[in-house]
C-alpha cells in the first residue's frame, strides 16, 4: 500500500481482516510552511481510533516483508540511498522502533549509527561532519539514532554546550538556531538533490507514559540496564525541550524532507506508522532489478556452457 506524500487527501490503510486504522496523512506529517503546536496538533495517545494491537503487528510483521524485498531492490538497483533519522525524548521507543521494523533488512544493506556526546576530533570539525562520515552509500539504508538535529535540541537546551566546539565568537551572534535550522535545510536539499532519500521521525511520547517507562525500568530488575540517572535528569528540562522540538519541526520539515510526529505512547502504533512511511517512501522510488544488455546475456550463456561441460 502506497503513502504519498499528500498532506491534505484521507489514508486509510488496512489492519488484518478485524478493522481499519483511519487516519489523515497530515496527522502525522508536518506540513512544510504550516506552524503546528505539539501540544495542540499532535496527540501522543493517537491511533487512529483503532485498538487492534495484534492486528497491527501483523500489518507491521507484512511491511517488515515487503521492505525486505525492496531493500534487495534498492542494493541491486545501487542509484538511491534512504536516510531515516530518529529523533525523541528518552524511553520514547526510538531503539525497539528501529529493531522490530528494520528487523528484516539484511545487514549487509543497512548500517545504524548512534549519535553519542561530540569526540575530541568531531569537535575539531563542523557540527555536520560526523554525520557526513556516517550517511549511507547508494543502496543502503542508513539509520540515524540522533543526529545533527541534536545541535538544535540538546545545545539549545544546554547553550554551555556550545563553548566546547570551538566556533569563532562572531559565528555564534545573532539568531544562532534560525541560521541553523537554514544550514540544515540546504545540506538535506543537497542530498535529496543526489538522491539520498530522507525520511525524519519524531517520536512524540507524553510525560507521562515516559514516568511509566521509567518506573518500568526501575522496578523490573531485567530492564534496569536501559535505566540512565542522566536521562532522568534531563526530564527536568522537559518543557524546554519540547519548545525545542517544536521550533525544529516548524522550521525544518520540507518538500524535500518532511518530518513524521509519530505517537509514541502505544508502541504497536508508532511502529505501524514508521513501517508504513517507510514503504511508502521506497515504493515511490519505482525501484527494479538491474536491466542486463544482449551482450551481458551472451556472456552469461557462454559460462553456462563452460559449467556445464565440467559435468559433475
Amino acid at each position: 500500500m502506497k503513502i504519498t506524500v499528500d498532506f491534505d487527501k484521507k489514508r486509510e490503510i488496512q489492519v488484518g481482516n478485524s478493522g481499519e486504522v483511519k487516519f489523515r496523512f497530515r496527522d502525522i506529517a508536518v506540513k512544510p510552511g504550516r506552524k503546528i503546536s505539539l501540544k495542540d496538533d499532535f496527540d501522543p495517545e493517537f491511533t487512529g481510533g483503532y485498538d487492534d494491537k495484534a492486528g497491527a503487528l501483523q500489518h507491521v510483521a507484512a511491511n517488515v516483508e515487503h521492505l525486505s524485498e525492496m531493500q534487495e531492490l534498492l542494493y541491486a538497483q545501487d542509484t538511491y540511498s534512504v536516510l531515516m533519522i530518529f529523533q525523541a525524548m528518552d524511553a520514547a521507543g526510538k531503539d525497539g522502533a528501529i529493531r522490530h521494523v528494520m528487523s528484516g533488512v539484511n545487514p549487509q544493506g543497512c548500517h545504524v549509527t548512534s549519535f553519542k556526546s561530540p569526540s575530541a576530533e568531531d569537535l575539531d570539525h563542523d557540527y555536520l561532519w560526523r554525520a557526513s562520515k556516517a550517511l549511507p552509500g547508494r543502496g543502503m539504508i542508513g539509520i540515524f539514532n540522533r543526529s545533527y538535529y541534536e545541535e538544535v535540541l540538546v545545545v539549545r537546551v544546554h547553550p554551555e554546550l556550545l563553548e566546547k566546539q570551538k566556533i569563532p565568537e562572531r559565528a555564534t551572534q545573532g539568531d544562532l538556531w534560525q541560521r541553523r535550522f537554514k544550514q540544515i535545510n540546504n545540506y538535506e536539499k543537497y542530498l535529496r538533490q543526489n538522491g539520498t532519500i530522507i525520511l525524519k521521525f519524531f517520536l512524540n511520547v507524553s510525560k507521562k507514559e515516559q514516568k511509566r517507562r521509567f518506573l518500568s525500568r526501575i522496578d523490573e530488575p531485567e530492564k534496569n540496564w536501559k535505566f540512565s540517572a542522566a536521562d532522568f535528569g534531563e526530564r527536568k528540562f522537559w518543557d524546554e525541550y519540547q519548545t525545542a522540538f517544536e521550533d525544529m519541526l516548524n522550521n525544518t520539515s520540507t518538500e524535500w524532507a518532511p518530518w513524521f510526529v509519530i505517537p509514541a505512547d502505544n508502541k504497536w502504533f508508532a511502529r505501524l506508522a514508521i513501517s508504513e512511511a517507510t514503504c511508502g517512501a521506497l515504493e515511490r522510488l519505482d525501484l527494479a532489478s538491474p536491466k542486463v544488455t544482449e551482450a551481458q546475456k551472451q556472456k552469461l550463456m557462454e559460462i553456462r556452457k563452460q559449467l556445464i561441460a565440467e559435468g559433475d
